[in-house]
């Protein structure tokens, strides 16, 4: 496996972990919900055997079944190009048995902890119907905070109907240094041998050896069977009573003689930690009373009379006899027999049927689905002492009875511990980190580590795409319950621009004001316009006031100035008629006269540039006009009539007088200055006098 390869286009491979005996482990990276994980890859002599692989799988998917704070988690099972592997939790700790090498013996204390959390797993796991066969130190890691947790349930195998077999060929054993011995007889398991391994870790933990050890593998495995393990002397050791106690039933050759459940053991563990001294009854030495009792004696003899002073020993005796001689066999030599039976009688039935033990009257009250308050209530209303332990549920509601041991109606001494299993709630997990992700991916993302997504908020943002999420509440590698909702806050991309207007401007001005709104330019041709000048913007993509993001870029037409045209024939046409022909093909027009006296025609009588040219549009045509060179009679005219005789005369008009008298109607010209026939020089002005109301009666 190489560094840095990706397998399903997820997982990568970052460096080498461990090696096992049929896999090897590398430290990787979920790209997908960017966090650390473990990956166990099956050796190639492995994968090519199908009966191999198939139970590869399974054991994989037997442990990905598990969710417990004392269990490696396993995420995901897949095969690559002939390689198949696991995806499980990277712990940041070490091995037990890595600890164990630099402590040898860890206090009572800690090994007690450590062995009421594997208890605490091992019981999850039996409740799924899953037994761990191989619970040995290298199995066993231990975070830097001292959470233990279990690992590699490589060899865990489906109980069907609480009970396993392991007669299956090729079947991969447990260590044998921690086998029980119905293991080492490849007799049907049940979960009791999981604690029989744990009797031997706990051995280890609290004496720095262990129990059995041999030249050969066989030869541990007979002991397991046939050997009875050293016991641990408190005296000696330093080992509670109570711990010691425990470790030795643990060890029993019959799993009928261990504890019933890790449920069991874990309350056991718990009540020894808070009552060292104190051997719970059912322990190691419970079937050789002479160990644990002294054997009763007979009570001493008395002498039949008082002894009498200077008398000799023999004398006594002697008057002994004569008493015997004379009442017959003595009656203390027939009591002191029956006496002494029934001592033995008495000692035997005191261990064997427990007589001194408080009586067990007390029926455990049914707890489950009850509030814990309520519950230890009730425990101790009825004289019981409840110990609480929790572990998540996503059945049953938070801060209630999942479970009690003993069960329910069960007959308890005063006093005794009932364990109640309190649900934690849905299980903690963590939230991993969806930012720079899709809003989709997000989703996917979130769904995978069994959490729920949901869109709060979509803001601006300069540096992420829309649709990206920007930020995440809680944040990422918070802890917390299954199914949750997390708060995604989702880029709108960059806030949008109104594109100004640069149509008009020279390109340089049209350049800087889209640049200071955030803006490029981009010039895509070049084109005539007959309405803006040369070099000037005629048009712009996208339209002003369109909406864009920043950065975006603007195109833009530049005006190459007016086109051609030709310049149409105005000869012997009046000067207005020759300028709207001129304008109407894009020209513009410049008047000049030539003076022709009597024969002036008063139309165009010269044009340049000359019909049928091209010219530019916009560009100006030179007409001249035949006009007399004097000044027409305009008198009788109207104000508007007199202006237009006198323009076609080459003249301008100046200013307008009125008078009240003359000979002609209201609103007509009176008289022209200069008058009538004047030589005047074309261009020049001609001021009019209009009459402004009727002439007077003479």
């Amino acid at each position: 496996m190489q560094q840095q390869q990706l397998l399903n286009n997820r997982y990568r491979v970052d460096g080498l972990l461990g090696n096992g005996g049929m896999a090897i482990v590398y430290v990787g990276t979920d790209t997908l919900l960017r966090r650390r994980v473990a990956i166990k890859v099956l050796r190639d002599q492995y994968a090519s055997d199908d009966d191999f692989v198939k139970r590869f799988s399974n054991e994989a998917q037997s442990a990905a079944k598990l969710s417990h704070p004392n269990i490696v988690n396993v995420f995901d099972f897949g095969h690559e190009n002939g390689a198949y592997y696991i995806v499980m939790e990277l712990v940041d700790g070490s091995t037990l048995g890595e600890l164990l090498r630099e402590e040898r013996v860890l206090p009572e204390g800690v090994a007690v902890d450590y062995a009421i959390q594997i208890a605490s797993g091992l019981a999850y796991a039996h409740r799924q119907g899953l037994l761990h066969r191989d619970v040995k130190p290298a199995n066993i890691l231990v975070t830097k905070d001292d959470v233990v947790k279990l690992s590699d349930f490589g060899i865990a195998r489906v109980v069907s109907e609480n009970v396993a077999s392991v007669t299956q060929p090729g079947m991969v054993m447990g260590s044998v240094a921690y086998i029980s011995p119905e293991q080492a007889q490849n007799h049907e398991l049940d979960e009791r041998s999981d604690l029989y391994s744990v009797g031997v870790v706990l051995y280890q933990m609290l004496t720095g050896a262990l129990p059995f050890s041999g030249e050969t593998p066989v030869a541990v495995a007979l002991k397991h069977v046939a050997e009875s393990p050293p016991p641990i002397d408190p005296a000696a050791t330093g080992v509670s009573p109570a711990v010691a106690a425990i470790v030795a039933r643990l060890l029993r050759k019959s799993p009928a003689d261990r504890f019933a459940s890790a449920t069991e053991l874990a309350s056991a563990l718990r009540e020894a930690r808070e009552r060292p001294a104190v051997a719970p009854r059912n322990d190691a030495f419970a079937d050789a009373p002479t160990s644990r009792f002294t054997a009763v004696k007979p009570p001493p003899r008395r002498s039949a009379a008082p002894d009498r002073p200077g008398a000799a020993a023999g004398a006594a005796v002697e008057t002994v006899d004569d008493q015997r001689e004379r009442s017959g066999p003595d009656p203390r030599w027939i009591v002191m027999p029956l006496l002494l039976l029934l001592a033995v009688a008495l000692g035997f039935l005191l261990v064997r049927a427990d007589l001194f033990a408080p009586a067990r009257n007390i029926a455990v009250p049914d707890e489950r689905g009850k509030s814990a308050t309520v519950a230890q209530q009730d425990l101790l209303a009825q004289g019981l002492r409840p110990s609480v332990t929790s572990e998540p549920s996503e059945n049953v509601t938070e801060d209630h009875v999942i479970r009690q041991d003993p069960a329910a109606g069960t007959k308890l001494a005063k006093d005794a511990v009932v364990t109640l299993v309190v649900s934690g709630g849905l299980p903690m997990v963590q939230i991993p980190d969806v930012k720079g992700y899709s809003i989709d991916d997000a989703r996917r993302a979130l769904a995978a580590a069994k959490l729920r997504a949901k869109k709060t908020n979509a803001v601006y943002s300069e540096n992420a795409p829309p649709g990206q999420v920007i930020d995440v509440n809680p944040g990422a590698g918070a802890s917390v319950r299954e199914n949750s909702t997390v708060a995604l806050t989702v880029s709108l991309g960059a806030k949008p621009i109104l594109v100004p207007s640069v149509v008009n401007l020279s390109v340089d001005q049209a350049r800087r004001r889209l640049a200071s709104a955030g803006l490029t330019m981009t010039v895509s041709q070049s084109t005539e316009n007959d309405a803006i000048p040369a070099d000037r913007i005629a048009s712009q993509v996208p339209d002003p006031q369109t909406a864009v993001t920043r950065n975006s870029t603007v195109s833009v037409v530049v005006s190459a100035g007016p086109g051609t045209a030709s310049v149409p024939n105005v000869i012997m046409k009046d000067a207005d008629a020759a300028q709207q022909a001129l304008q109407a093909a894009g020209f513009t027009v410049k008047l000049g006269y030539n003076v022709d006296g009597a024969n002036a025609t008063q139309q165009v009588a010269l044009q340049d540039p000359p019909a049928g040219a091209k010219l530019k549009k916009g560009s100006a045509v030179q007409l001249f006009i035949s006009v007399p060179g004097s000044v027409p009679d305009v008198s009788g005219m109207t104000i508007d009539d007199a202006k237009r005789t006198l323009t076609a005369a080459g003249y301008k008009v100046g200013n307008v007088a009125y008078t009240d008298e003359g000979n002609v109607q209201p609103g007509q010209v009176v008289r022209s200055e200069p008058e009538a026939s004047m030589q005047l020089t074309p261009g020049e002005s001609v001021n009019i006098t209009v009459l402004q109301a009727a002439p007077r009666a003479p």
